[in-house]
Parts: structure tokens; sequence; C-alpha cells
């Protein structure tokens, strides 16, 4: 590889849907940008989806990533909060591949094993080793951290069979 990939990582959440952009050049990575999308609660859930939508299309063509990493929806006891995710989540994955650019799929855990070194980390343990991997981050909200920790992940394992099989949508 002579040349950067630049990942985008996107944690995807209805209310706040995390972004965070690198460059990766082997193991060297860089910090690119990263933010936050959000969605008015006082609007209907298409009018959100909508806004979530634009956003994301709005970071794909400012930062015109190579690559993009989406992180797996996770069960909770709230049905109906899962759904709602699993729609913002949808977007997520449809806004890069849209712009024709492959997407992967991570667990929760293995970002977290990956980032941090543990799968059961907590947000406050993601925050920190992001800044230890690339000083030069700066990011508004956890799930902007969360998001350039999706983007570390992809970029520490996007030559590996399981991430093939993630951007087949075989895993």
């Amino acid at each position: 590889m002579t040349h950067p990939i630049r990942v985008l990582g996107i944690d995807p959440g209805l209310r706040r849907t995390g972004w965070g952009v690198i460059e990766a050049l082997g193991n060297r990575l860089t910090f690119v940008a990263s933010g936050t999308v959000t969605s008015d609660n006082k609007k209907g859930l298409a009018e959100r989806l909508v806004q979530l939508h634009d956003g994301l299309a709005r970071i794909v063509e400012l930062q015109n990533p190579a690559e993009a990493a989406v992180e797996h929806t996770f069960v909770n006891k709230d049905a109906g909060a899962t759904l709602k995710l699993g729609q913002a989540r949808g977007i997520a994955l449809l806004v890069p591949a849209l712009a024709g650019i492959s997407v992967a799929e991570y667990a929760p855990n293995l970002v977290k094993k990956t980032v941090v070194g543990t799968g059961h980390a907590e947000k406050e343990q993601i925050r920190a080793m992001v800044k230890v991997l690339m000083p030069r981050a700066v990011f508004d909200t956890d799930d902007a951290a969360d998001a350039l920790a999706i983007a570390i992940c992809h970029a520490h394992h996007r030559g590996a069979p399981a991430a093939r099989l993630a951007q087949m949508g075989a895993a």
C-alpha cells in the first residue's frame, strides 16, 4: 500500500449518529475529522431518517471516503428501541453504499477489543484509547468517539477474511 485509505466509521443511532474519518497507511492511522449527525426528536420517524440520510450524505460528499464501516446493532430489552436503531442503521449502511463505497460491519465487542483490548470496555475507555491512538483526534460526543473506534477497527481488520465477508453481506 503506497497511499492512505480514507475510512469512514459510523456509529448509528436515531437521535445521534456518530461519524469519524481516518486515513490508514499500513499500521499508521491519522485522524481526519469526526462529528455527530442529529435528528429532531419532535419530528416523525420518516423525517428523522431523512435528516440522518442527508447529514451522512453530506459527510460522504465532503470527506470522500474510500471505505466505510458500521457497527452491528445490538438487541436490547426494548424491542421498539431496537427496531428504531435498526432503521437508523439501515440509513448508515445505505448512504455509503449509494455512493459506491464498500461497507463492512463489525460487532461492538470486536470494535472494543480492537481499540481497548477487551470486548466489554466502557465509553470512557474507548474515548481514552482513541486519544492514545490518535492524539490529534477531536470528537464532540461519545458517538463520534465510537465512530472513530469503528474506523480504527476496520483499518485493522479490512484485509481479514471476516471483513471481506462483512463487506459482501455474508457475515
